[in-house]
């Protein structure tokens, strides 16, 4: 008796029509996971060296030389299989391989996003309270505030001093570099701390960071450690208190990303979302063949303050560099777009079984489950989002099964439990086909968020698969 024939009527109809919940892992093969792990040896390389935007962009561009891309010239007349990037005002860069059909048939991008929530220093930062120098900071993106007191902080960015010199900064990453902290109130003497919901624990006006205790001497003068530390400083760079008015410093965790769990499956690191999907998308383009329409992986900034800025997907900067290409094929750029279609390259939360009243089972991404695809972002009734078309949620279905690669969907949450939004509906507003693919991150937004080592090497898969459609 075949095995088809033991089963029931109904588990044959079941096994047709049902749909199959994912299986993970289970499903690849050693040499699969194998190829995962390397893969995931390079992008743990890359995220030591990309934690703000502007190292990412110059990782993506060291990697991107090393490949044979070179830098776009405008109005130059390009060929099939040439490769170029595009780089503005040092925190976006745009990696394209020029297609057969050029713009004929629109483009395809993958865009992702390099900025993570962090703290930043105010405009005046430097202060003195009791013998102790601090940093003032404000918060950038969703935080929970509570997790970032005690923990061991980097600073890093640039400062442009009056002489118009530029001053990159990176202290704390190192063997032995200092590094910065939060204080946080000790539990002996919390008690009204204590009673405070969880959002007004820590007031954003508290996140002070603390850079220094010694005097510079014991001259009569106030504000002696204060002044210690800004001496440091210029010796060190060759700046002054006033140039931190011009200065663009970030605070991030002091965390190597690492394997996490005996069976070292899983990544602990700081800004998973969204260098989790920026290296795959980054990867894909790199290592491509000479496609049939032209690609373009686009790294963006500020998505998650909104996408606003000159730096952010709401700028015309991407669709100028795509008018460029679409006007040189002698194609309008209205129509390129139209024809266009676009992975946004975001992650989504993996579902956690220590808060599972948060999710909706069967509408959750899990660790280990491949790639997620998000048809809608948004919050409460889809509000703040693009939703993807059927037609183009089938086609991109049909792209994963084709090329066997894991994958998932599923939503943000529960329905009222909150929500949040990606740079889809800004891509999705030139008429482009665009849905949410991307890594489950377990703990996001978190000093330190974990993703499973399986999950994003999928991604680089789905995108590369993208590039070739």
């Amino acid at each position: 008796m075949s095995e088809n024939e033991k089963k029931t009527e109904a588990a044959l109809l079941k096994e047709k029509l049902a749909a199959k919940k994912p299986s993970g892992a289970l499903k690849l093969d050693k040499e699969t996971i194998a190829k995962a792990d390397e893969f995931c040896d390079g992008y743990m390389k890359f995220m030591k060296t990309s934690k703000v935007e502007r190292e990412a962009v110059r990782t993506t561009e060291k990697i991107a030389l090393e490949h044979g891309f070179k830098k776009y010239e405008q109005g130059k007349k390009y060929s099939a299989g040439d490769k170029i990037y595009v780089v503005n005002r040092g925190k976006n860069i745009g990696l394209c391989v020029i297609g057969k059909n050029g713009t004929d048939n629109g483009v395809r991008l993958v865009i992702a996003h390099i900025d993570s929530p962090r703290l930043d220093l105010k405009p005046n930062p430097v202060y003195e309270a009791n013998d102790l120098a601090f940093f003032k900071t404000h918060y950038y993106g969703g935080i929970k505030k509570y997790q970032w007191t005690t923990i061991p902080l980097a600073l890093h960015g640039r400062i442009v001093r009056l002489d118009g010199e530029c001053v990159d900064v990176c202290v704390g990453e190192e063997e032995g570099e200092p590094k910065f902290i939060v204080s946080d109130l000790l539990p002996h003497l919390d008690r009204e701390q204590a009673t405070k919901p969880m959002g007004k624990a820590i007031p954003g006006e508290n996140l002070n960071v603390l850079i220094g205790s010694r005097p510079f001497n014991s001259d009569n003068e106030s504000e002696q450690v204060k002044l210690n530390i800004l001496n440091i400083l210029f010796e060190k760079y060759g700046i002054t208190e006033s140039d931190f008015l011009s200065a663009e410093l970030d605070l991030v965790p002091a965390f190597t990303p690492c394997d996490i769990g005996f069976d070292r499956s899983l990544i602990g690191a700081y800004g998973h979302d969204d260098k989790v999907c920026a290296y795959p998308g980054v990867m894909a383009a790199v290592n491509a063949e000479t496609p049939d329409s032209t690609f373009i992986t686009f790294l963006c900034d500020k998505e998650e303050i909104g996408s606003e800025g000159n730096t952010g997907m709401q700028s015309t900067f991407l669709n100028t560099f795509i008018e460029d290409l679409a006007e040189a094929d002698g194609n309008a750029f209205r129509h390129v777009m139209a024809k266009s279609t676009c992975l946004s390259a975001d992650v989504n939360a993996a579902f956690d079984p220590t808060y599972a009243s948060a999710f909706e089972a069967n509408n959750a991404s899990y660790l280990n489950g491949g790639v997620i695809i998000t048809k809608y972002t948004g919050s409460g009734g889809k509000y703040d989002t693009s939703d993807a078309s059927a037609e183009y949620m089938g086609k991109i279905r049909r792209m994963l099964e084709d090329n066997k690669i894991l994958w998932q969907t599923g939503e943000l949450g529960k329905v009222d439990g909150g929500g949040g939004g990606t740079i889809a509906k800004y891509v999705a507003n030139y008429n482009v086909d665009v849905v949410d693919l991307g890594v489950p991150v377990l703990s996001m937004h978190a000093p330190m968020e974990v993703v499973a080592k399986v999950d994003v090497y999928m991604s680089y898969l789905a995108f590369a698969a993208f590039f070739r459609t």
